[in-house]
Order: structure tokens, then sequence, then C-alpha cells
């Protein structure tokens, strides 16, 4: 069995991590280089300029708003996306009435309710941002209309052109949008723990809270962690670029006033309308290390003793 074992190895994974060099680690050796040039993105010619762009970066004050938005969804989102998903997958799994020969059950037609929440999944993020932005229009918008046909139409906020609204407009479309795949996620994982240490647990006279937090949460953490990760590199990345860029005023999004203004965006902007490629990677340079740095201090500090069953 050991005859050939590393030639078998290294043919399987010569070719994944040869794509991962040349599509993943390549293009991040290409732009920390170009974050040290004065490149335009459009001309070939180039030269360097040093530590200049990081320089400028920090004196930059749309970055440092951008950077304050992006970590205020990097800990934001997770936490209201995976505190929710817990909850929906614990009730349609766990938070049912007890039925004859079972002392623990999931709600009725709960795999009819896990492709409700599942549902946002399958549409696009921009068709999803796109409905969003009708909805949060302070003339004909659904969320006015309702508040106006329920007597509150003296309350008419402008959603989105409201800096103290808009980013939490944003940040609700992207819960929304989110929270029915961990739903989905956390089912499996408890459907996956044996009901004996729930039936156990109510005889010696637990409750629903204390079952979840005893049982659950501990037997699912390594699932919790990986989806607060998932959820945190989402709010880092496309999906935040994708609703602010669709949803919120000004040029290429991002207003009022920068009042939304995520880092992803402002790498965007930066590389696409003002033709300042060389400044956009050093955004983009920055976004890595917040990003590494996200996924460093979950890992650190969500790590525990590994519990099996």
């Amino acid at each position: 069995m050991q005859h050939g074992k590393y030639r078998f190895i290294v043919g399987f994974l010569a070719v994944p991590l040869a794509m991962y060099a040349l599509f993943v680690i390549w293009p991040f050796i290409q732009s920390i280089y170009y974050s040290f040039t004065d490149w335009s993105g459009l001309s070939p010619e180039f030269r360097m300029v040093g530590f200049d762009n990081y320089s400028r970066m920090l004196d930059d004050e749309v970055f440092w708003k951008s950077l304050q938005h992006s970590l205020t969804f990097a800990v934001v989102l997770p936490l209201v996306t995976v505190g929710l998903a817990l909850f929906f997958a614990f009730m349609l799994n766990v938070g049912g009435r007890r039925r004859r020969g079972a002392a623990v059950a999931g709600v009725r037609g709960s795999s009819f309710y896990k492709i409700v929440y599942f549902f946002p999944q399958v549409l696009s993020i921009a068709i999803v941002a796109l409905l969003f932005q009708f909805a949060y229009n302070p003339n004909s918008g659904a969320i006015n209309s309702v508040l106006k046909g329920v007597g509150l139409g003296s309350v008419q906020p402008d959603w989105l052109g409201d800096p103290n609204l808009a980013l939490i407009c944003v940040m609700v479309v992207l819960v929304w949008s989110t929270v029915g795949f961990f739903v989905v996620l956390f089912s499996a994982g408890m459907a996956s723990i044996p009901k004996d240490f729930y039936e156990a647990a109510l005889l010696d006279g637990a409750n629903r809270f204390t079952t979840f937090f005893k049982i659950t949460l501990p037997l699912l953490w390594d699932t919790v962690q990986s989806g607060w990760i998932y959820m945190g590199i989402l709010a880092l990345g496309a999906e935040s670029f994708a609703v602010v860029q669709i949803m919120t005023v000004g040029p290429n999004g991002g207003g009022p006033d920068y009042s939304t203004i995520v880092m992803p965006l402002y790498v965007y902007q930066k590389a696409f309308r003002d033709g300042q490629a060389a400044y956009a990677t050093t955004i983009g340079v920055a976004l890595l290390v917040v990003t590494l740095l996200f996924a460093a201090v979950v890992m650190r500090f969500g790590r525990r003793e590994r519990l099996e069953y």
C-alpha cells in the first residue's frame, strides 16, 4: 500500500496547486508589486515610487471611511446572520412540539421552511440589490407605501439618501440574502446530532434554552466557526461591493457623502473610474491584510476543544 504513495499524491495535487498558484497566488504577488508603482492601468509604462501609495492611503480620508464601514460589515453581519441562522435552524430542527414516541422533534413542515429560507440564494445578488432598491424608494417604494397604508404617512424616510440610514439598509439586504444559506448549513449539522442527547437532557429537567447552549452549540461549533469566517469574507468582498454599488447613490455608489463606501468598491472606483490602478492595488493589499487578520482572529478566539459524538 505504501508503494508509489507519494507519486500518487503528487499526481493528484500538482495540477490543482499549479492552477491555484497561477490564478490566485500570482495575482496577489502582482498586486503587491504594482502597489509600489504609479501604473495607471492603461499605459504599459510605469515607474517605481516606493511607499508613496501607502503614504497617500494613510492620509486618505475616504479610505479610512471605507475601512471603517468594511470592519463594521465584518463584525455586525456575521454576528447577526449567524445568530439568526442558529435560532431559525434550532427552531426548525428541535423547537417543535413533543410528539408521541419522540421527545424532541422539529416543527411541522420544516422542509418547506428551509426551502423558503434558502430561496434568496437562488437569486443573483445583483437582482436582490435591485429589488431592495425599488423597495427603499422614498416615493413609490413598498416600505414607505406600507407605512402610509398603516397610517404612518408622516414617516417617509429617504432610506438610501439619508447618511444615517443608508449603511443600515445595505446591511439588512445582506443579512436577508445570506441567512437562508446558513439556516440550511446549520440544519444539516443539527440533524446529525443524536436525539438521545436532547432526550437525556430533557429528562434531567433541562429546557430548550439550556439544550441549545449545552448540546447544540458545542457540537456544532466547528460549523459555526467556518460559517462565521465565510460570512465575514463575503461581507468584506464581492457581496458588499455589489449591494453598495447597485443600491446607493453617488458616482458609482458609495453615497451619500461616502456614508456607505466599502473597501472593494473604493478599489473599483480608483481603478476603473479614476484610472489609478496602482493606488487601487494598494487599497487591495490593505483589504487582503484585513481579511487575513479577520480570519486569524476568528480562528484564534474561536478555538476550543473538539467534541466528538
